[in-house]
């Protein structure tokens, strides 16, 4: 995610906010939000090993591997050829299928393993047709599971980066991947 910020491949998807910002002071100034704030480019492996984790004492999610909760936004446009056209807009994808499973709530996170194969069926293509996937990232094990199991290449998974490193603004985050996955697939020149 650092690399594709430094890289500004973010910059068609975010649309920069005035705002105002207080310091620990209190001390306010205007400002311009032009890019994620999540990203922590700094993080080393070293670093991630301190981490304590965060929920069990005895546990392995840390903060470093968990998504942070973040501020954000998101609008996807959903309308028919005939009427983007009509109204001069450009068409940046198809919605082909989706799919809706449930999964108990103690592993609520894993969906995206059983609704992807569904969703991929009902399209008429299989997961190797796939050219880049978004599967959101609440926590690190959560998306490996996922992607051992749908057994896709994590390579094609979250490529700019998921939301353990840009963040998870509860509400948007769905938008943000499908906003995230046009355009990078539109710079790869990928389907």
């Amino acid at each position: 995610a650092a690399k594709a910020q430094q890289m500004g491949l973010f910059k068609t998807e975010i649309v920069p906010v005035k705002t105002t910002v207080a310091d620990a002071e209190g001390n306010k100034k205007a400002t311009i939000v032009h890019e994620d704030e999540g990203i922590r480019p700094s993080t080393t492996l070293e670093g991630l090993a301190k981490l304590k984790p965060a929920f069990k004492e005895d546990g392995s999610t840390t903060a470093g591997n968990a998504s942070q909760v973040s501020d954000g936004a998101a609008a996807v446009l959903l309308a028919k050829r005939s009427k983007a056209a009509q109204l001069g807009l450009p068409v940046l994808g198809v919605l082909r299928s989706f799919a809706v499973v449930g999964v108990p709530p103690d592993v609520m996170g894993i969906g995206p393993a059983y609704a992807i194969p569904v969703a991929v069926e009902k399209a008429g293509l299989t997961l190797n047709d796939i050219d880049i996937y978004e599967i959101n990232e609440a926590f690190a094990s959560q998306a490996v599971y996922c992607v051992e199991k749908l057994g896709i290449p994590m390579e094609k998974v979250n490529p700019l980066g998921g939301a353990i490193a840009l963040g998870h603004p509860l509400g948007c985050t769905g938008a943000r991947q499908v906003v995230t996955l046009l355009n990078e697939l539109k710079r790869r020149g990928k389907r």
